[in-house]
């Protein structure tokens, strides 16, 4: 677990469980292929750690955290208490520095702050947001706040023609409209991607779904079933290997990221039938969809360091990273899933409070050292429960 920095980058110019067949570990290493190290602000799920970056912040913009014991051995996630009740679908959730969070509602189209006391207040409504009928996808998806600055909230949301990326003003505590930042990622009912997170050169990472165009994948031209990486005003970021938006290809439906401590960024991926996937993601690489599922001995494409198959054993959708370990959130293996991770590698997934709460959605690193996870109960798939959906706040 990290801490939030607040400090200026540059911008404007970041079950049954059928489980797993898995890579073996490998050595920690630095990769040069592996994204820029994580910005402590703005991350939709990872851990945070101090900026490397050639910035250097102002004396009085250094926040320097108070040093508490790490604990020791495995992790074994315990529920502590439920934060939230009565939320319509959230889906993307960052944290403030001083602890409160901000939630979207993906059907809403609201963003909602959110106490560690579980106060609940809402900020307003992303207007253009067109949102999902029946057991469709999009609506108003992944939050990151801007490195250094708490009043400017990118979005990203679905209307009537499109996904894009838009960035607001929170100034007053009010939502204020949207101001286009990408647009045209291609759109359908389902697979809309949609996580966002800043790397440390205040570059946004953006995972997009295939649209249920499964070609467009491979496509490394088009926005569709890729992570992206753009500057803060939408252009290519500097540094992209095809020197355009594209960062990693051939993604089917990417929901979750996250930077592990040493930099490295991790996705998580949803299979059509025979394997979801946790990868470890580089610069360039070419992770198979829609020519391969899980692993492969084929050329030219980057293998999944864990897997769940078949795919209604977990349906991952968001990531967070704590004392080495992927935290999971499984909606259709209804449980939190914990893997660890040693270096590049990953072992075998476990789950926890399998059945319990649901569908699991989202695991979000928090800045207490705790995991904030939110259900999906309300989103059409099965029945609600009293106070649904919630955020629970789980200690690891």
């Amino acid at each position: 677990m990290g801490w939030v920095v607040t400090r200026r980058q540059f911008l404007y110019g970041s079950s049954g469980l059928a489980l797993a067949t898995v890579a073996g570990c490998a050595a920690d290493q630095t990769d040069p292929t592996t994204a820029p190290r994580p910005s402590p602000t703005g991350a939709s799920g990872g851990t945070a750690s101090p900026s490397t970056g050639s910035a250097s912040p102002s004396p009085s913009a250094r926040r320097t955290p108070t040093p508490s014991p790490s604990p020791t051995g495995a992790p074994t996630p315990e529920l502590a208490g439920t934060v939230a009740t009565d939320l319509d679908v959230p889906w993307g959730l960052v944290f403030l520095a001083g602890g409160d969070a901000l939630v979207s509602e993906r059907n809403s189209a609201k963003i909602i702050r959110v106490t560690g006391r579980g106060k609940k207040t809402t900020l307003g409504e992303v207007s253009g947001v067109v949102p999902p009928t029946g057991i469709g996808e999009g609506g108003l998806l992944g939050l990151a706040t801007a490195p250094g600055d708490e009043e400017t909230l990118f979005v990203y949301y679905t209307t009537g023609s499109d996904n894009r990326v838009g960035r607001v003003s929170l100034a007053g505590g009010k939502v204020g409209r949207p101001k286009t930042v990408l647009t045209d990622i291609p759109t359908s009912t389902h697979h809309h991607g949609g996580r966002l997170l800043f790397d440390d050169d205040g570059m946004l990472l953006v995972s997009t779904g295939d649209a249920e165009q499964s070609s467009l994948a491979q496509d490394r031209r088009s926005l569709a079933g890729k992570i992206l990486r753009i500057r803060p005003d939408g252009r290519a970021a500097p540094g992209n290997p095809y020197d355009n938006r594209t960062w990693s290809y051939g993604h089917r439906n990417v929901e979750g990221l996250a930077f592990d401590a040493a930099g490295r960024l991790w996705a998580t991926e949803f299979g059509d039938k025979e394997a979801d996937e946790l990868n470890l993601i580089r610069r360039g690489r070419n992770y198979g969809w829609p020519e391969v599922e899980g692993t492969s001995d084929r050329d030219g494409l980057t293998d999944p360091k864990a897997t769940w198959s078949p795919t209604s054993s977990c349906s991952p959708a968001g990531l967070a990273i704590a004392r080495s370990t992927a935290f999971v959130g499984a909606l259709q293996g209804r449980c939190l899933f914990a893997v660890p991770l040693d270096g590049t590698g990953a072992g075998k997934p476990k789950a926890y409070f399998a059945g319990d709460h649901g569908r699991i959605r989202n695991a979000v690193a928090a800045p207490d050292g705790s995991l904030w996870i939110t259900t999906s109960n309300t989103d059409g798939r099965i029945d609600p429960g009293a106070d649904d959906d919630k955020i629970l706040r789980v200690t690891v």
